[in-house]
């Protein structure tokens, strides 16, 4: 039976909407889907279809249109004031509590510092990609939104399926660092809370209920109200400063420099191998690019927002390794909560109750811009009918995505029930900088590509040059990853990265400049980021990458036989000037007006 409650608008023509509704129309709305006989024609299509969404590119003007598909407009009420603190608080989470740990002992040693300098610079490279993208297109999709219309439909679903990866794995592994700090708050072994199940496979065998129980509550506050969101994380993120300041002190005073030899015991491999897993520390920022839609203005709050947050966090970063290292010995340090074991190491019993409780704060920060972040990435994804546009619908109370928020809390909840963190941690590393990797290759082409206006020439300059930059930053990663001693394979890959790059600089014309704030140096520090992105990858280990492989081709059959098909006939819809009103409605598309499945 159908589930709906409806409200009367008041706009144009007095249109009736579903504000909150369950039928099939509310998921698979399109033409494609009306009827068996549709769907089989559909699929006969599938390769001139594809060729389509690979080689058609969205508008700026219609990811802004986009916003109109979701029943209700998001309410404008963010400054650069909540989006510096909810950096601060999407970021400074399980990376450093967990992470510094797990990695200073098994990977880096004492430079741990230097692994998590490397990937503060990558973060920073990719915040200034992320900032051009997010004044020019103020959209809650962010970088799904970006890769859309620069590199096309097919990249950006294949984006957009590892961007939601990337949320759940991270929220999932915040919500079981959340239990360990819990446990050593209560004075217990941080594994305490943990439910060991034999008959599960390793990795997956340690339930963890409390992770469930903390989605739970942070999906329930981050469907009532985005400003109300954004006055918890004021208070959990100042009282987590305060507790970083208190480790940093206290835990200095009781530093002992021996314990900073040797200071690189596993070599450089070691620390590139962990910064590439410590990248999962910086990963929350590109949360706050997804507000755009609720900032008052964008064009001076986002780039103070995501530039100052990335800045003050790497900063601090780099004091608590240094602090954690001088306490104790790299072989000592604990793998699931070192700081608070660290302060009982050195006789500070008391404060491991402190920076237990900050640590906490800290995560509940985390937990709840993720929760908001996910969400309005799925909302978006949906008004382009990639996913089911049931995601999209924004409550006209709240003004908040609840469906969206519900449902990737519930994947979260169900990942962090099972999933140890360094599965998590590596296949989570693989996603982000992938990501990170196209937007950077997106500004490229946004700064030197516009559709009619460049010519033929510039435009294969630009495509020889690319593909150079990527090949050669591929090789690189893996001669790294394959020679263990070697260094004649850089004399090579690095100077073809250099000469690609500046080719493209000289020979290449801009076709676009920034309307209100832009990256500087183009095209070199977007190169770089690319280069460096590519690099971490190499880092990674093989059972992750084929984690990876098997999420890749699960969204890539999704795709072909739903997503294609839906946002085919969405896009043609866009293309006949017709506007969203039967689809929005869930009346799907009339069939006269939209070219037919047999054609």
């Amino acid at each position: 039976m159908d589930v709906e409650v409806d409200q009367q608008t008041k706009s144009e023509g007095g249109i009736r909407r579903r504000v909150c509704s369950c039928t099939k129309d509310d998921f698979l709305p399109e033409e494609s889907f009306k009827s068996w006989g549709n769907y089989a024609n559909a699929l006969m299509q599938t390769p001139t279809r594809l060729i389509d969404r690979i080689l058609t590119r969205s508008e700026d003007e219609e990811e802004l249109e986009a916003k109109s598909r979701s029943q209700n407009e998001m309410k404008k009420t963010l400054t650069w004031w909540d989006l510096i603190w909810f950096g601060m608080g999407a970021v400074i989470g399980a990376g450093i509590f967990v992470l510094t740990g797990l990695e200073a002992n098994q990977e880096a040693g004492p430079a741990v510092v230097l692994s998590y300098a490397v990937s503060g610079i990558s973060a920073l490279l990719s915040v200034f990609c992320y900032t051009e993208f997010a004044v020019e297109i103020p959209v809650a999709g962010g970088s799904f939104a970006y890769l859309r219309v620069e590199l096309g439909d097919f990249v950006a679903f294949i984006a957009a399926g590892n961007i939601l990866l990337e949320y759940v794995i991270a929220g999932a592994a915040v919500a079981r660092t959340w239990t360990s700090y819990f446990a050593t708050l209560l004075n217990l072994n941080s594994d305490k809370f943990l439910i060991k199940v034999d008959s599960l496979a390793e990795g997956y065998s340690e339930l963890d209920p409390i992770a469930v129980g903390v989605c739970i509550i942070i999906c329930i506050i981050a469907i009532l109200s985005t400003k109300g969101s954004s006055r918890l994380n004021y208070i959990a993120t100042i009282v987590h400063i305060f507790v970083i300041f208190f480790i940093i002190v206290c835990g200095l005073i009781k530093s002992d420099p021996k314990n900073y030899t040797p200071f690189a015991p596993f070599g450089a491999r070691g620390i590139f191998k962990a910064s590439a897993v410590l990248f999962f520390a910086y990963v929350g920022f590109d949360a706050v690019s997804t507000m755009a839609e609720e900032t008052k203005n964008p064009g001076r709050d986002i780039p103070i927002g995501l530039i100052g947050s990335m800045v003050i966090t790497t900063f601090l970063y780099c004091l608590l390794a240094i602090t954690l290292c001088l306490m104790q010995p790299y072989q000592k340090i604990d793998a699931l909560a070192p700081f608070s074991v660290a302060f009982k190491a050195v006789g500070l019993n008391w404060a491991q109750y402190i920076v237990a409780a900050g640590a906490l704060k800290g995560m509940t920060s985390v937990l709840l811009v993720g929760a908001v972040g996910q969400a309005r990435y799925l909302t978006h994804i949906s008004r382009t009918h990639m996913m089911p546009p049931w995601f999209s619908q924004v409550n006209a109370t709240t003004g908040t995505p609840v469906n969206a928020t519900a449902i990737m809390s519930c994947a979260t909840a169900i990942i962090a029930l099972f999933t140890k963190l360094d599965i998590l941690s590596n296949l989570l590393s693989i996603s982000t900088l992938f990501i990170f990797m196209l937007v950077a290759l997106a500004l490229l082409v946004r700064r030197y590509y516009i559709r009619g206006e460049t010519t033929t020439a510039n435009r294969n300059k630009l495509i020889a040059f690319l593909l150079i930059i990527v090949a050669s930053s591929i090789a690189t990663a893996t001669y790294w990853g394959l020679s263990k001693h070697g260094w004649i394979g850089y004399c090579v890959t690095l100077p073809i990265w250099l000469l690609a790059t500046i080719g493209l600089w000289y020979f290449v014309p801009h076709a676009r400049n920034p309307k209100l704030w832009g990256v500087p140096l183009v095209p070199w520090l977007p190169s770089a980021s690319i280069a460096i992105n590519i690099f971490l990858l190499g880092s990674i280990d093989r059972a992750s990458f084929m984690r990876f492989g098997v999420w890749s081709g699960f969204l890539l059959v999704y795709y072909l036989f739903f997503g294609l098909h839906a946002s085919y006939d969405t896009a043609k819809e866009f293309e006949r000037g017709r506007g969203w009103k039967n689809i929005e409605e869930g009346n799907g598309v009339d069939s006269k007006d939209v070219p037919s499945a047999t054609m």
